[in-house]
């Protein structure tokens, strides 16, 4: 049975605690992503920033030019994340009740990856296409 382990994106770009708002930002368009894990120097998971998290603070920061925010206050904090050993089958069930898109990997509480809701759609599809072909 296939596992998160099998399509989480290893190494993923990561924020720092103290990153900017306005890098974080850039970080996370760069990224392709609708958010970005927030590790801390020992790669263990401490939040998540999404791109709904950045349109709040900057809605109010870029009318004040406030550029004293950084990641830390306003990421997620005890954000969502899976195993690498949970099964598609029951990440996909997950994702099938809407939120979050995105899940950090951690294994030992170290980040390991990212899997997106598009990551197991494709993996999905491609065992439906196998199935269309025998």
């Amino acid at each position: 049975m296939l596992k998160v382990k099998d399509l989480m994106r290893q190494h993923p770009p990561v924020l720092q605690l103290d990153t900017g708002l306005a890098d974080a930002v850039d970080a996370i368009l760069q990224s392709g992503y609708l958010g970005l894990p927030v590790v801390d120097e020992n790669s263990a998971l401490t939040g998540f920033l999404s791109e709904q998290d950045c349109i709040k603070a900057l809605i109010t920061d870029s009318y004040h030019c406030d550029t004293h925010i950084h990641v830390r206050d306003i990421m997620r904090a005890d954000p969502l994340f899976v195993s690498p050993q949970l099964s598609i089958l029951e990440l996909s069930q997950i994702l099938g009740r809407g939120q979050p898109k995105i899940f950090p990997v951690v294994d030992e509480e170290v980040l390991v990856g990212l899997i997106t809701r598009g990551d197991v759609m494709k993996s999905l599809n491609e065992s439906l296409q196998s199935c269309r072909a025998s």
